[in-house]
């Protein structure tokens, strides 16, 4: 069983990776098989969503389609993560080009991540998304 230090190396390397768009193996690496992502309503998913790996794999492809640049400067957010055994939780913003945007435009969300972690893998996201208008 992973301890707090490696749920947290976990979810760093998971942030970090998701700056560069990653899909198919270089996504599902992070999770394991039964793994469920759970968007709480927000400005964009106003009914929420709830997707499992296949789920994630499509939407991970759909956002490669519509985002030109991603960064979420977690990295001086997550010292103040707060760690269990098996969670992790972090708050970042998120901001990012998006191709609907006019040029040049910038999208910026800010979001706090609940990660659950078993055996070195994410199983369960909860994401509490708020986008700046």
């Amino acid at each position: 069983m992973a301890g707090p230090a490696e749920n947290l190396r976990l979810a760093r390397r998971y942030l970090k990776a998701l700056e560069t768009g990653p899909t198919g193996h270089q996504l599902a690496q992070f999770f394991a098989p039964q793994v469920v992502v759970e968007i709480f309503p927000s400005r964009f998913f106003p009914n929420g969503s709830r997707d499992d790996l296949a789920g994630i794999s499509a939407a991970a492809e759909r956002g490669k389609k519509v985002m030109t640049a991603r960064s979420t400067k977690s990295e001086t957010r997550w010292p103040a993560a707060i760690r269990s055994l098996s969670k992790s939780i972090g708050r970042a913003p998120w901001p990012c080009l998006s191709k609907p945007f006019p040029k040049g435009g910038q999208m910026r969300a800010h979001f706090a991540a609940f990660l659950e972690c078993k055996d070195g893998k994410i199983v369960s996201q909860r994401n509490y998304d708020c986008y700046e208008p």
